[in-house]
């Protein structure tokens, strides 16, 4: 088939790559104009974008709104079989979703209808759940609501961060992902639609939603840190300033909500439940560091608190 691929992270990049070491014809990619970055805060393009312009020949396509009349146009003139779909960014509208015989076909970190939404992996952590996966469905104009082709499961480990898990999925996702592309083309793959039960949505995580209430079980709090990781990052404060907080190990020891105890190995912190290690953290404009190292460093004393300015 031919195919536009729609995507924009690092995340997307591993299904393009499969894409492209598959039969199909990838003649061009749709991505998000590129954006401010680092300390200059120089336009940089996309993840998607650098990869395929090392790959020569294929169309990339930067439409500031997936609506833009000269996008739709353009798109029309390629004329794609089928367009493949990871974590793009921009809403797409019907006129788009039209063109395509075979539709905007999405990879999507879930086992749908639970978690549609631009963070399912992390929504999945934080809320618990022991196993999430990945679907491939047929975009509809209706949130993640479309009839799914195919979907793999995955284990959620006890230190897994949505890093962690996103970084499995988007290689298992990938080969689920041609996989389904294939059938399609065949013709042997129908969709199905999805069951009206079990749906759960999963919004982009604010910074706001990644603050940790130390009133908390500490369960609870290492799931936000885990899911909060590497984005937003959960965070908390010291001294009036964030600290985020990167990862965290259960203890037995009892603190009061917020209560620090520092040694020479490692610094816990009181919650809700049991205290917490704080593993590894990061300061207000500095690296990520060991907790123990950050403790020594700040000199903790015993009138300090985090979480409570």
């Amino acid at each position: 088939m031919r195919l536009v691929f729609a995507g924009t992270p690092e995340v997307s990049v591993t299904a393009l790559e499969a894409i492209v070491a598959s039969g199909h014809e990838l003649v061009a990619v749709v991505t998000r104009p590129d954006a401010p970055a680092g300390r200059g805060r120089k336009l940089v393009a996309s993840p998607v974008a650098q990869y395929a312009e090392q790959l020569g020949g294929v169309e990339i396509l930067k439409p500031v709104k997936p609506s833009d009349p000269e996008f739709l146009a353009r798109l029309r003139e390629i004329a794609p079989d089928c367009c493949p779909v990871v974590a793009y960014g921009g809403l797409l509208p019907q006129a788009a979703l039209d063109i395509p015989e075979h539709g905007w076909i999405n990879l999507h970190f879930s086992v749908l209808p639970a978690w549609r939404g631009a963070a399912p992996v992390q929504h999945s952590i934080i809320s618990g759940d022991d196993v999430t996966g990945a679907s491939t469905f047929r975009i509809v104009k209706a949130l993640d609501a479309g009839p799914v082709f195919g979907v793999l499961t995955e284990p959620i480990g006890a230190k897994d961060t949505s890093g962690d898990l996103l970084t499995r999925l988007s290689v298992s996702g990938a080969k689920l992902f041609v996989d389904t592309l294939d059938g399609i083309a065949a013709g042997v793959l129908q969709a199905v639609e999805q069951p009206a039960d079990g749906v759960t949505i999963a919004p982009k995580l604010t910074v706001e939603d990644a603050e940790i209430n130390l009133k908390h079980p500490a369960q609870q709090i290492d799931r936000l840190v885990r899911g909060c990781n590497p984005a937003p990052g959960a965070w908390t404060t010291f001294r009036g300033e964030r600290l985020k907080v990167l990862a965290t190990a259960p203890t037995d020891d009892e603190l009061a909500p917020g209560a620090i105890s520092a040694t020479k190995s490692s610094v816990t912190v009181g919650t809700g439940s049991k205290a917490i290690e704080l593993v590894t953290v990061q300061p207000q404009g500095k690296k990520p560091m060991a907790g123990a190292d950050w403790a020594r460093g700040v000199r903790i004393t015993a009138d300090d608190q985090l979480g409570t300015e």
